[in-house]
């Protein structure tokens, strides 16, 4: 039975259009799936459904996701990204398949858990973000225990922050991107120095205080905290979300950047 898919032009360029036409066919789509960006069920017999194609630097994974919550679309990432930390922290979907490859299966993902807050420092009201994992985030190629979050963060460029007393460096190529005053994703550079891909990417906009909103077009810059698994959890106010991340950078848990604003 042909599938409800949809398969851009640009994925169509990329995997070809003997694997697109099979595709829009039925043989190769798969019926229920895991969409790639809200991580429920989705029915290719019975939605519209994205082909989105996650292009490395020498392999490409093709996953699936719901047409309202992604259109189709190629996204550039880096060989490590494909190789570990897509399937973990920028989501591709569990069992998707490697174009050309047969489909295999994969741990168990992480999802980031993302809060918008203020966090007063120095005297001033910063827009902030805390980013923290569902699950342990291991280093691509390895498995088993250990968490490599903050590490595989620090190589990027963050900084571990020990306490809360000054605003951390601006991490520069990286940016977090708010449109009609809701935030959309947080950008990081592209391997090919192309376009920023998304590091992270809201699968339905987010929405954001006015205060928040406020701070982040003052300052044109949010500050982004991330702590490992269980370090910060959900906090039901900016305060209790303070004495956490105070926590956590005195457990040596916390790393942090100042992520430009891209976007009103």
């Amino acid at each position: 039975m042909p599938r409800m898919l949809d398969v851009s032009d640009a994925v169509r360029a990329e995997i070809g259009d003997e694997e697109a036409d099979r595709l829009l066919a039925g043989e190769n789509a798969p019926g229920s799936y895991d969409c790639t960006s809200c991580r429920t069920p989705g029915d290719s017999e019975q939605e519209r459904t994205s082909t989105v194609l996650f292009v490395g630097d020498e392999t490409a994974v093709l996953a699936f996701a719901h047409a309202s919550c992604l259109p189709s679309q190629v996204v550039q990432v880096t060989e490590e990204q494909l190789q570990g930390a897509v399937r973990s922290i920028g989501g591709v979907a569990a069992g998707a398949a490697a174009a050309g490859e047969p489909q295999k299966s994969v741990p168990e993902q992480a999802v980031l858990g993302v809060t918008s807050g203020l966090v007063l420092i120095e005297g001033e009201l910063h827009p902030a973000l805390v980013v923290e994992p569902t699950t342990p985030i291991v280093r691509p190629g390895t498995s088993g225990p250990g968490d490599d979050f903050l590490p595989l963060l620090i190589e990027q460029g963050y900084t571990p922050m020990t306490e809360l007393t000054s605003v951390p460096p601006v991490l520069h190529g990286w940016s977090v991107l708010l449109a009609v005053g809701q935030l959309h994703a947080v950008l990081q550079p592209s391997a090919n120095g192309g376009q920023p891909v998304a590091w992270w990417q809201a699968h339905q906009p987010l929405q954001v205080t006015d205060s928040w909103r406020a701070a982040a077009n003052k300052h044109q810059q949010v500050l982004m905290f991330a702590a490992p698994v269980g370090s910060i959890g959900r906090q039901p106010r900016e305060d209790l979300l303070r004495e956490s991340l105070d926590k956590a950078a005195a457990a040596g848990k916390l790393v942090a950047a100042a992520l430009p604003l891209a976007g009103t």
